[in-house]
């Protein structure tokens, strides 16, 4: 088993609570009140936008062409995430430059950014694969309830399409060269903590 394939297999648990969390459900169901999701994408963007940087880090500190490449292409793909939140934005009338990041975001993205500052490619992909994990398994568990999402049918369909999958297999591949160690583990399994803290930061401002 691959070390990406063992580090998932690992945090089973943390995807599972993600998948049945209400806010997901409610995207699912067509459900959710507006104002949630709203406050979802505001804070999603500016996560985004860490998010980003936190793959240019790994661009920087990369050691081979390789690894320069599959950062770059990464980083158009978030590029499109953001986007579709500029759509959203749009859509629902929030102000994207007036974003107050909740604790549970600011959380997230300090802890993506002092990870990716260190250097290290592979714990930096630790840290940041299980977000595209998580997506794409939420996108393509999902997908058959897509019809009956309403307005959030295009969240479950963009993180279905194959190009994400194929996004997250970049990340994966990258981390799949490094030897296991305790510390990837670590940060692996704390970004999916706080995966599952965002939903429930989400949920509840509502």
């Amino acid at each position: 088993m691959s070390l990406s394939a063992a580090l998932w297999a690992a945090n089973a648990d943390l995807a599972q609570r993600a998948l049945t969390h209400p806010f997901v459900s409610g995207l699912a169901a067509g459900t959710l009140p507006v104002d949630r999701f709203a406050g979802y994408v505001a804070q999603d963007a500016f996560f985004l936008e860490a998010f980003a940087r936190a793959y240019a880090l790994g661009a920087a500190h990369s050691d081979d062409r390789a690894g320069l490449d599959a950062f770059a292409d990464l980083l158009v793909g978030v590029r499109e995430e953001l986007r579709l939140h500029t759509t959203y934005a749009g859509r629902w009338g929030i102000d994207l430059a007036e974003v107050e990041p909740l604790p549970a975001t600011l959380a997230y993205t300090d802890f993506l950014l002092a990870t990716a500052f260190r250097g290290d490619t592979a714990l930096t992909c630790a840290a940041m694969v299980p977000c595209m994990r998580l997506y794409a398994f939420l996108g393509q568990s999902l997908a058959p309830e897509a019809a009956g999402a309403g307005d959030y049918a295009e969240w479950i369909t963009t993180y279905a399409d194959p190009a994400f999958e194929e996004l997250a297999g970049t990340l994966e591949a990258l981390l799949d060269g490094a030897p296991a160690h305790p510390e990837l583990h670590r940060a692996y399994r704390r970004a999916m903590q706080l995966e599952v803290g965002f939903f429930d930061a989400a949920w509840s401002a509502g």
